[in-house]
């Protein structure tokens, strides 16, 4: 009976001393190396303007007024090409070259020029191949302007004003964000997907843009002064769909706070914040995704950057050599590497083991003793 008590009583030493080690997973600390290598930033929280966007998806286009068709006027044959398709060609450069057809010694040579300056799009001829005068020898798009067209949902149509802005995004180029004008409504609604184009105007001039390039749209259509704000990169949710984000402890060096918020709407760029945080705190605007995995009381510095950046890190943050990996895997072979938890294993069974002795040691003695003395 002995044993079992002192077994009760090491194991709720065991479980207590597992408690009071567990930290408080809403403070996080951490020291200035693991700060640097977590890439934490902050920034102040403060009253801005919180722009109303309206989300669409769409397509680039070539402007029609924009593309020019090089045909010939009389009927001949191609003797000579200057360009081919995918080249830049200035306004009044000769495109080809075209040996008429007309009788004569010597056949007169036709110079057809380009009637705009721009990407050759399209030149599917040959050298000797003949041609007509209805038909398409070489096909010139401007693209230093295009259309962006969105595709806007009809009960979204009424809030974009006249003067409307667009931030467009295209995947081809997903650091650069490209400013479009709003020209006008497209002509016909799609009843398919109960949308209406609407088409912006957008600068392409080192003509990297193509048409038919998908596009991403922020369709700006007001904004509320002074809405307290925070940038996408800030915010977490939590697993019981909660959001939260970090606030840097006032008091506390490196030390961050899990403050649980309410939004409201949100833009392209920022989340506006309803309820949380107080102007002026400094909140985590990079590296909160590891450091919620920092926070978590069964995680360490090393596993949290082991899951953001995908590679191996050591305890203090810092990224793993050659040389040490070696070591490692060599000291796991050879079975060098002995677990902290199989050690406390053993030594709590030692100890176990040892009560259960002392318990049977003890016992016969305690009931002789208690014989001798009824005797």
């Amino acid at each position: 009976m002995k044993a079992v008590g002192w077994f009760t009583l090491i194991t709720f030493l065991t479980i207590r001393w597992g408690y009071a080690a567990t930290p408080d997973v809403d403070r996080v600390i951490l020291d200035p190396v693991s700060v640097e290598n977590l890439g934490i930033e902050t920034a102040p929280v403060f009253r801005s303007d919180f722009e109303e966007i309206i989300f669409a998806l769409g397509r680039m286009r070539c402007i029609p007024a924009q593309r020019a068709i090089v045909s010939s006027r009389i009927s001949g044959r191609i003797v000579e090409i200057n360009f081919v398709e995918g080249e830049r060609i200035g306004k009044g450069d000769i495109a080809v070259s075209i040996e008429s057809r007309q009788p004569g010694l010597a056949p007169p040579l036709v110079s057809l020029p380009a009637p705009l300056g721009g990407l050759v799009a399209r030149s599917d001829i040959a050298v000797g191949m003949p041609v007509e005068p209805t038909e398409e020898i070489m096909e010139i798009w401007n693209l230093a302007e295009m259309y962006a067209v969105a595709q806007v949902p009809e009960d979204l149509v009424g809030k974009l004003p006249e003067d409307a802005k667009a931030r467009i995004r295209l995947p081809a180029f997903p650091e650069v964000v490209f400013e479009g004008r709003f020209l006008r409504w497209g002509t016909q609604a799609n009843s398919n997907n109960g949308t209406l184009e609407a088409v912006f105007l957008l600068a392409n001039s080192d003509g990297k843009i193509r048409p038919e390039m998908r596009a991403e749209f922020s369709i700006v259509t007001g904004g509320q002064k002074q809405a307290p704000s925070v940038p996408h990169a800030a915010l977490l949710r939590n697993s019981l769909g909660e959001e939260y984000l970090f606030v840097k402890d006032f008091e506390l060096a490196h030390a961050y706070i899990r403050a649980t918020v309410r939004v409201g709407r949100r833009n392209d760029t920022h989340t506006e914040i309803l309820k949380g945080i107080f102007l002026g705190d400094e909140i985590v605007v990079r590296g909160a995704y590891p450091l919620a995995f920092a926070g978590e009381g069964t995680v360490s510095l090393k596993d949290a950057l082991d899951a953001a950046h995908g590679h191996e890190h050591n305890e203090d943050g810092s990224e793993v050599t050659a040389e040490q990996r070696v070591l490692r895997e060599a000291a796991a072979a050879s079975g060098a590497a002995a677990s902290p938890w199989t050690m406390f294993l053993a030594v709590l069974s030692g100890v176990l083991l040892l009560l259960l002795v002392l318990s049977r040691w003890i016992g016969p003695s305690a009931s002789t003793g208690k014989a001798a003395s009824d005797a």
